[in-house]
């Protein structure tokens, strides 16, 4: 058996897992994402770490086929750099040649959505699809996209950045700079911080859905722009990539048919094309570990 190292790192926390070929996760490891310190220290604390799983485990050296990264973009791929994330304080780091320097294995970055992306594709909802979209809406939100059963990663590593595509300006102004994102719309996040806004008082995202399912009358409003406007964002994702299926993942995908069937009706009335409208809207398999498993992927 064969494995790989999957280390997906994100704002709050760092996953770091051995994977087997199957797309079986062997061991785990989750660690608090330090901002307190540096870069170069917190990649210190992932090398020891993937150091001390794969002692753990007892594998060599010689059945692991290398250690793959995902990460927030925006990223390099072929300078194997995290660029600037807007919710990681990192900037330039070169995470490639800082892990490949204390294990001389191969190491490979990729954006963290499409790494979840090849999770997917590889052992998830998107085995039988040759051309589709995962789409993740959690803290932020971003997108994968499979074309012809290859991943579209553009010049640098990030294509697929859905999130940061404008929808709506009323809703203000994203920390990209630019106002209306799908990402201040439609994000956990975007949901919390709104919902508290209208109710006037601190919410989570839960409660926020927990309110719209009590039919509170202005969070039902507000819901309703959002679910909406998040359709619109699939819907021009059809329109530009012609594709068969979007793989829906992330905490928010979590209230189930509120977010899938007003999707799918709205891309039967809206996307242009009229194939589009057939494209179907269905949740990830993976939402557990996607990132992780995807990470790893890039090794086999």
């Amino acid at each position: 058996m064969r494995y790989s190292l999957g280390v997906d790192i994100g704002g709050t926390k760092i996953a770091i897992a051995i994977v087997a070929e199957t797309g079986e996760i062997k061991d785990q490891v989750i660690l608090n994402t330090n901002t307190k310190i540096t870069s170069q220290e917190m990649i210190k604390q992932i090398n020891l770490e993937i150091g001390q799983l794969i002692q753990q485990n007892d594998i060599s050296i010689e059945l692991l086929q290398g250690i793959g990264i995902g990460s927030p973009g925006p990223i390099d791929v072929h300078k194997g750099e995290i660029t600037n994330p807007p919710n990681l304080p990192w900037n330039n780091v070169p995470i490639v040649e800082l892990v490949k320097d204390h294990f001389h294995l191969p190491v490979k970055l990729e954006n963290d959505a499409n790494a979840a992306t090849l999770a997917e594709k590889w052992i998830g909802a998107g085995v039988n699809y040759h051309n589709f979209a995962y789409l993740t809406v959690s803290t932020g939100i971003g997108a994968g996209v499979i074309s012809e059963g290859h991943l579209l990663t553009g010049m640098s590593g990030n294509a697929g950045e859905i999130g940061h595509t404008v929808i709506d300006p009323a809703f203000g102004r994203c920390r990209c700079g630019q106002k209306g994102c799908l990402e201040v719309i439609a994000s956990g996040t975007a949901i919390a911080r709104n919902g508290s806004k209208i109710m006037g008082e601190s919410l989570t995202t839960k409660n926020v859905f927990e309110l719209y399912h009590n039919g509170q009358p202005e969070i039902v409003e507000f819901i309703d722009q959002v679910m909406e406007r998040l359709g619109a964002g699939c819907v021009s994702l059809i329109n530009t990539l012609d594709i068969e299926a979007i793989i829906i993942g992330g905490g928010v995908s979590q209230i189930g048919d509120l977010l899938f069937d007003t999707i799918q009706n709205y891309i039967e009335e809206h996307a242009f094309n009229p194939k589009g409208r057939e494209t179907k809207i269905i949740p990830a398999k993976l939402n557990q570990s996607p990132g992780v498993i995807g990470a790893a992927a890039m090794c086999f």
